[in-house]
Formats: C-alpha cells, structure tokens, sequence
C-alpha cells in the first residue's frame, strides 16, 4: 500500500498532524492515518483535567507568565525557544477546538472556563468538565470525517520503520483483524504514537500504551533524549492505578495523611496542593515512607485526597468522572469520603530527539506529542502542558510535512527488497516456535522491579540492579513463545511485540538514570540529592550502536532565564 504521507499514531497529537497537513495542502495529499485501536479510542481519551493557554491577558495572564512556569516547573531543563513557540501557540489551538464544536466548560458570563492547576500561578487550564481529553479526541474525530483524502488504518499494529540511506521509506505493520503483514510505503511520515509507561506496573497508563514509538525509533537508529525524567502523577487511584485528574486539586481538594493533616504545609507551603508533580509525589512518598499513610492492598501504601469539603453539586458538575471512577473501581463515594491515592506512573518527559519544528533527525520524518522530545518539559511537565504541546507540535508536524511534499513533489518511493520482507515475517513467526519464554511473566517482572528501582524516590545501587535485572529480561525476551496460534486479532502476538518494545525502553530509563549523577526535577537520588548546574545542565542522548547503547549529552537552551531554587 502508498500513501502521501503516514500519521503512525492517531490521539490528539496524530489527529491534529492529518488535520493539518490535509488543509495545508488544500486536501489534495494523500494521507494515511494508522492507529493500533480504533482511531478514536487513543489514550488522549484519558487526560482528564484541561489544556494550558494564555486566554486571559486582560486578567492579568501572559504568554511570558505561562513561559516562566513552565521553565520553572521543568527545573530548568526545558529549551526555552521551545517553551516559547509552545505558550504563543497553545492559544491558537483552544480557538480552533472551539470552532469546531468543542464543549469547553463556561464561565457565567460565556466565556471558555481556566481552573486553577499545579505549577501554574494563573488559572489557565482550559477544560470541559474532566474529561477534556476524550471530548478533544472527538471533536477532532468528528472534524476528520470530513476529510475524503485521509484513510484510516483502525487496529493495525506498527512492527518498525524503514529508514533507508537516510530517508523514512514507509513501516511495516500487522493488520489485527487478518493477522497478515503488510508494508505502508510513504513519501514523508509523523510518528505520534505516544510513549506510554506500561514498563511501570502501578501506571495511569492504558494497557495499549506501550512505548511502541521510542523502541521503533531506537531501532531505526533515531535518538532518544532525556528518558531518566518519568514524571509520576500524584493521584494514581489505589489499587488500580486510574488517574483522580490534578483538576481534583485545583477545584479545592486537600491531600491528608493519617493523622488528618494537610501535609503540604511542610513541603510547599505557599502552593500547597498546587505545587508542580515532582514536588507533590516525593512529598507523599516521604510520608508514606515514614509511617503517616494508610496500609494498602499488595504494599501500595497510601494517602488521602479529600474533597468532601467540596460539596455535591461542586462535584458533580465539575468533577463528574472522578466521582464516576471511585465508585466502580473503589467503591467509594468523594462526596463522602476520601479518596485513597499514591504517585503512579504517568507521563515520559523524554522521547525521540526532534528540532523545533518536530522534525528528527530523518529529513522526511516527523514526531508529535508524547513521543517526541521537543523539550518543552525538561526534568519536570506541568500538568496540562502535554495536551497542549500534542496540539501545538500536531498542528507543526502537519503543515512541515505536508510543506515538504509540495517542495519536494509526491514521487514514488522504493519498496524493501523481497529479503527484508521476508525477514521481518520470519522473525514475527518465529515467535510461534516451541521456547518456553513467556511475556507475561517477563512484563509482569519488569513492571515490579520499574516501581522498586526507578520511581519517586531512586538511589545509584538501586538503579545498577535494576539495570542489571532489565538487561536479564531482555535476554529472556529472546525465547518468547507466542502460545495462541490463531491469525484473526492474536492478541498474545501483539503482547509479545509490546513486551520487547517495553523492554527497549526501559533499559534507556534506566541507563540514563544511572549515568545522571544529580536529582533534577522527576528524578530525585538519595545518594545526589542536590541539582548540579555545574555538571548536569544538559539533555541526556541515547542512540543505538554497533555493541548496544550509546550515551552522549547536549547543552540546554537558555534564551531568558538562567537556573535558579524553586520554591513553591
């Protein structure tokens, strides 16, 4: 099959990039649209508490206000031009949702509704109830069925990318529905699959969300760049894990420990509650650690996020899914009573190296969203950033693409040879062969020794062994046995392709990790608790080579505001 252009990928970030490289071209190119589940079924569906932009300059709001926050927030690891282009551009976005149809949340004189949001020191989270991110996907979903140039791929699993002589040729993937393999041939191409911290087994992650876009672009021979930064989200639900939205917060709700004191008094005194995420989640984890949480199921000891205090009808209308969530999956009720909660992995500040324009290191490919480290977050994101930057960067990638195509001319591209298709089907079906590895013992593993080793709260020995056990697994990995011998939607083939992408990422977290000798941002070491500016002010590089991975660093752009303590 040949397209135009291929958007791997289809939450806000994939949407957004067909969108715009369709318009920009005047719907003439020819665009593919490829997602591993139905097309509006990605798991932007999940982000929950709005999307950051500058609405309210006559209030007092600013797009430096919102830079210096986000500068601030990443602890001075973000590339400043980046967060720039990212606080000018967000608002766009918020407008054009709007025209389209979005049901943003109002205020009583008709204005677009911005709640209050941890990090931020102006209320400029743009949010429609809290399910912002699932009303976003469809709104944009239903904007695409307008477009007769975009095909969808619904349920196709992308194994790899075909970069050859340095040019994106097109990826292979496997159409679920059939269990065939096939080849996607593109002129030009968008990765915007996410970077999902499934490797994690306490995650507010969808199951699907399984790093897929970094371990193809690693083994293409792309760059990944600052992996160490996992950003864990205060209000993971207990025991499931499901995201209690940081909107939760900034309607009011209080964290409390197990003598009813809102222990954020003694960790940022002057934000509380609405201090950025790396502080909020080690601040639970030391009170967890040190005896003030509650006894959990399976040792997830945890905390209490209160908002009973809220009332009702505050609830409901604002809230409606939380409430929703504790009832089915704790049988709790917030109006009530509190809502038990520890920090859960939830978002990757790292992904594929690109440039300002989200262009990687292949002229003819692109990355969007969560899987590309454009660097707008650095060592810690504030939250409703990421819808944002999947928006802004979206609507980028499109219009470059699409820009390249037309300058370039919409030629053929070469097909693989007859021998590299038929590797790439004998290593898939080799995975039916009598072996004996299995891959759900092997992510199980990986998910327990992720939340030892590499979670809030890390130390250099526990980091070596934790590598050392992700780099045995690997090994293990390569005896996988696929047990399901069927063809239509084998979903053990699909697990076991995922089990490896895991893997791949996992060890460049935890490399990375381990060589940055500082606590920055996420990534807090007992043994360095202090950030070193002297010796770390730098973005982590992690490529693939000839004997595995090598690590290299790059200077961080600073254009307004050199590094200073945060205090909240």
């Amino acid at each position: 099959m040949e397209h135009d252009l291929l958007v791997i990928g289809s939450g806000l970030a994939g949407m957004r990039a067909a969108i715009s490289a369709s318009e920009i071209s005047g719907n003439r190119l020819d665009i593919a649209l490829i997602s591993k589940t139905h097309l509006n079924r990605a798991h932007s569906v999940c982000a929950q508490g709005g999307t950051a932009a500058v609405l309210q300059e006559d209030k007092g709001d600013s797009y430096l206000l919102h830079a210096w926050d986000t500068v601030k927030g990443s602890d001075f690891l973000a590339d400043q031009d980046a967060v720039l282009l990212l606080v000018r551009e967000s608002p766009k976005e918020m407008i054009f949702l709007e025209h389209l149809g979005m049901p943003w949340n109002r205020t009583d004189d008709g204005r677009i509704a911005q709640r209050p949001f941890g990090g931020h020191t102006f209320p400029r989270a743009t949010f429609s109830v809290d399910k912002t991110g699932q009303f976003e996907v469809q709104t944009l979903w239903g904007y695409l069925q307008s477009k007769e140039n975009v095909t969808f791929y619904h349920e196709w699993f992308v194994i790899d990318l075909l970069i050859e002589k340095g040019k994106f040729k097109g990826v292979f993937a496997i159409e679920m529905k059939t269990g065939d393999l096939f080849f996607l041939k593109g002129k030009a191409g968008i990765l915007a699959t996410g970077l999902g911290m499934r490797c994690y087994s306490f995650t507010t992650y969808s199951l699907g969300q399984t790093g897929d876009g970094g371990a193809m672009a690693l083994r293409a021979g792309l760059t990944l760049r600052d992996m160490e930064f996992v950003q864990f989200h205060p209000t993971g639900l207990v025991p499931s894990g499901i995201l209690i939205t940081e909107g939760a917060r900034g309607e009011g709700g209080h964290l409390k420990n197990n003598k009813g004191e809102r222990f954020m008094e003694r960790y940022a005194p002057e934000r509380m509650e609405l201090a950025p995420r790396d502080v909020v989640s080690r601040a639970e984890m030391t009170e967890i650690l040190e005896g003030r949480g509650f006894p959990g199921p399976k040792g997830l000891d945890y905390v209490h996020l209160d908002l009973t205090h809220l009332g009702a009808k505050e609830i409901n209308s604002k809230l409606p899914l939380v409430r929703e969530v504790c009832l089915k999956f704790s049988g709790i009720d917030p109006i009530e009573e509190p809502i038990p909660i520890r920090p859960a992995a939830h978002y990757p500040m790292g992904g594929v190296k690109v440039n300002l324009k989200g262009r990687t290191e292949v002229p003819n490919l692109w990355a969007a969203g969560e899987v590309a480290n454009v660097s707008v977050h650095g060592a810690n994101r504030l939250g409703t950033n990421s819808t944002a930057e999947c928006l802004v960067w979206g609507r980028i990638t499109g219009e470059e693409a699409a820009l390249y195509l037309m300058r370039n001319g919409v030629k053929g591209t070469s097909s693989p040879s007859k021998e590299d298709l038929l590797g790439r089907e004998e290593e898939i079906f080799s995975l039916f062969r009598e072996r004996g590895g299995d891959p759900y013992l092997i992510r199980k593993e990986l998910g327990e020794l992720m939340d030892k080793y590499f979670h809030v709260i890390r130390s250099g020995e526990g980091m070596r062994e934790g590598l050392k056990r992700i780099r045995s697994l690997i090994e293990s990995s390569k005896e996988i046995q696929v047990q399901d011998s069927s063809k239509e939607y084998n979903t053990d083939l699909i697990y076991a392709l995922e089990t490896r992408n895991l893997l791949e990422v996992a060890e460049v977290i935890a490399l990375s990790a381990l060589r940055r000798e500082e606590s920055r941002g996420s990534h807090y070491r007992v043994d360095y608790p202090n950030r070193d500016d002297e010796n770390w002010l730098k973005h982590t590089l992690v490529r693939k080579g000839p004997r595995g991975l090598e690590i290299s660093y790059e200077p961080v752009r600073i254009k307004i505001w050199k590094p200073v303590e945060r205090r909240y």
